[in-house]
């Protein structure tokens, strides 16, 4: 897995709404997925292929075809091993003390 690749697919806005998009309702179809865009965009069917294809080059998404239609399927493993090496080693008892303590002081009048 090349880490790169996945920071550079996951800090487009765009990219991360086709994901959340297959999370909610993985297997869809590139029609399926311009529709959520197009809504919340002005994207062309083009550029919603781009952001697809480097999804799939940064092993975020996989394809499987289903007689004509090409269906996409999210791929959390890169997510995970991003959070494995990068995320959870910040994540002990110390800074989980911290971030409460900072809730703690936000909340309060």
């Amino acid at each position: 897995m090349d880490d790169d690749l996945v920071f550079k697919a996951l800090a487009d806005p765009t990219r991360r709404l086709l994901l959340d998009a297959l999370f909610q309702n993985d297997g869809q179809s590139q029609s399926d997925l311009e529709a959520v865009v197009v809504a919340r965009t002005e994207m062309t069917r083009h550029g919603v292929a781009k952001h697809l294809r480097i999804l799939e080059d940064a092993g975020l998404i996989t394809t499987r075809r289903q007689g004509r239609t090409k269906l996409h399927h999210l791929n959390p493993v890169p997510i995970r091993l991003i959070h494995d090496r990068w995320i959870d080693k910040y994540t002990g008892h110390h800074v989980t003390a911290l971030t409460e303590l900072k809730r703690t002081l936000e909340d309060s009048p």
